[in-house]
C-alpha cells in the first residue's frame, strides 16, 4: 500500500460521473461543471484518464505525478488537466469512487449473507480481488493511538485495551465535506459486519474497523504479473482471515 498525503481542499471536490471543462466563458468558475454532455471523443478521453489514474495510484500511490496518469492513458497532459485542474481534484474523484465501490461491497455481503463471519470474510475476498484496497483515501487508512480523553471514535472500535485503541485520524488541515460522509458511509457498514462476527464468537474481541480496513490495503499487493497479484493476495489473505478469528479458550 502506497498511500500517500494529499491536502484535499473542499473546493476542489467533483462528484463521481461530473465532467469539468476548461475555463471559458459562460461556464461559470473554472472547473466548473460542464451543461452540455462531453462529445464521443472527449468521453473516450475520460475514461481512459479514470483508468489510468486507478493503475497508476493503485501501482505508485496517490504521491504518483499526473504525468504518468497521462503516460498511461496516452493522451497529453494537457488533456488530464483539462478534465482535472489539479491533481487533487483526481486523486479526490478516484478515492471517492473506490470509497463508494467498498461499500457497496460491504452491504452486498451483508444482505447476501446470512452467516456473519462468511459475510465479512466475503467482503474482505471481494474488496481484496477488486484491489480497492490500494485507492483508499488517506484519512480512512491513518490511524492512531486513542487517550482517555479522545471521544472521536467509531463505536465498533472500543474494544481493544485501554492506551492501545485504534482510531481513525482526520488529515491535518483538511475541511469535512462529501468524502468524509463517503468514509463514515463505509465505516458504518464495515462496522456492522465487525460488530455481527464479534456477537457470533466468530471474530477476535480486539479487532476493530480500522484492522479490517488495514487487512484491505494490505492483502492487495501491487506486483507487475496480474497472476501473480492474485495469487498472492488470496494467500496473504487466507493469512490474515485466519489471524481474525477467534480461537476457543
Amino acid at each position: 500500500m502506497h498511500v500517500q498525503d494529499s491536502h484535499w481542499s473542499s473546493a476542489s471536490a467533483v462528484a463521481p460521473g461530473t465532467a469539468l471543462s476548461a475555463p471559458s466563458s459562460g461556464h461559470g468558475r473554472a472547473g466548473g461543471p460542464r451543461t452540455t454532455p462531453l462529445r464521443v471523443d472527449a468521453q473516450r478521453n475520460l475514461e481512459h484518464v479514470l483508468r489510468a489514474a486507478r493503475e497508476v495510484f493503485g501501482e505508485l500511490g496517490y504521491g504518483a505525478p499526473m504525468e504518468d496518469v497521462a503516460r498511461r492513458a496516452r493522451v497529453g497532459v494537457g488533456t488530464v488537466y483539462r478534465r482535472f485542474p489539479s491533481k487533487d481534484v483526481l486523486v479526490r474523484r478516484i478515492a471517492e469512487e473506490e470509497t463508494s465501490r467498498l461499500t457497496d461491497q460491504a452491504r452486498t455481503a451483508l444482505g447476501q449473507e446470512d452467516e456473519p463471519w462468511s459475510a465479512l470474510s466475503r467482503f474482505l475476498r471481494t474488496s481484496v480481488a477488486s484491489g480497492a484496497g490500494r485507492l483508499l483515501p488517506p484519512q480512512v487508512l491513518r490511524v492512531g493511538v486513542a487517550d482517555e480523553h479522545d471521544h472521536a471514535r467509531v463505536p465498533q472500535q472500543r474494544t481493544q485495551p485501554a492506551g492501545a485503541e485504534l482510531r481513525l485520524v482526520p488529515e491535518k488541515g483538511s475541511a469535512a465535506g462529501e468524502d468524509d460522509a463517503g468514509a463514515a458511509q463505509l465505516l458504518d457498514v464495515v462496522g456492522l459486519l465487525v460488530e455481527r462476527a464479534r456477537e457470533a464468537g466468530a471474530l477476535r474481541p480486539d479487532v476493530s474497523v480500522s484492522d479490517v480496513l488495514l487487512v484491505i490495503a494490505t492483502a492487495a499487493p501491487s506486483l507487475p504479473d496480474p497472476a501473480q497479484q492474485a495469487a498472492a493476495s488470496a494467500r496473504l489473505l487466507d493469512i490474515l482471515l485466519e489471524g481474525l478469528r477467534s480461537r476457543p479458550a
